[in-house]
């Protein structure tokens, strides 16, 4: 198990499941809730199919937290907005295999602008793809639901990639996250395969108050540290 315990546990709630009226609380909440993370899903109606938020409402939320805002681009192109998630507040910005043609580049652009650089894998996207990239990333972002929904059921072969691309980073400093499905159900089994950050949107925001959270993302750390042998 210590081959990849180094990397810390991190758990990011997704904003995308909570109470969009009062964003400024959920997000202070979930934090004081022991969050890791701020997970942000940026959908564009058009490379996925639904539309979430952009720069402007992410710099809005930037104040309620120092927590580590952590930005999925679900977007196409993305190369013309990175600079502005960037100013928003970002310090991870994970754009996806599939969203361009130009992968190295916009990893390159994320870099340039002091920010950590992800790349994300749609459900059907080899992990291949991001071989050529190993050197210029600081995540690999596993999708195991098909993006653009919230609520939806997590895919089992997210596992096995997962394997693959713990085998394929080979000691780097790079997170392996997952997202898509995660709860306290599958965690452990996440985590045993290789993911030190684990993307949870309904099953950390389930209950709606501050105790509810709490326990939400207990049971998915537990789940996780108990699978890494970090707790009896």
């Amino acid at each position: 198990m210590s081959s990849f315990a180094l990397r810390p546990l991190a758990i990011a709630p997704s904003i995308l499941a909570s109470d969009f009226s009062k964003l400024g609380e959920e997000v202070r909440a979930v934090d004081t809730a022991g969050c890791d993370w701020i997970h942000l899903d940026v959908m564009d109606g058009h490379f996925v199919p639904n539309i979430s938020y952009g720069p402007d409402v992410i710099k809005a939320m930037r104040p309620h937290t120092k927590k580590v805002f952590d930005a999925h681009l679900m977007i196409a192109p993305c190369d013309p907005y990175l600079e502005a998630f960037a100013k928003a507040g970002c310090d991870i910005i994970t754009v996806h295999a599939e969203a361009g043609p130009h992968l190295h580049r916009s990893l390159q652009a994320i870099r340039a602008l002091g920010k950590k650089a992800g790349v994300s894998l749609n459900p059907g996207t080899h992990p291949s793809a991001i071989e050529y990239v190993l050197d210029d990333i600081d995540l690999v972002l596993v999708m195991s639901v098909n993006p653009g929904f919230g609520g939806q059921a997590f895919i089992p072969s997210a596992v096995q990639k997962i394997k693959q691309i713990r085998a394929m980073v080979a000691g780097r400093p790079i997170d392996i996250e997952v997202d898509g499905g995660v709860s306290d159900k599958v965690a452990g089994e996440l985590a045993a395969a290789g993911a030190n950050a684990f993307v949870a949107g309904s099953a950390v925001f389930k209950g709606g108050t501050l105790e509810a959270y709490k326990a939400n993302i207990a049971g998915i750390r537990n789940a996780a540290m108990q699978a890494r042998g970090e707790v009896a």
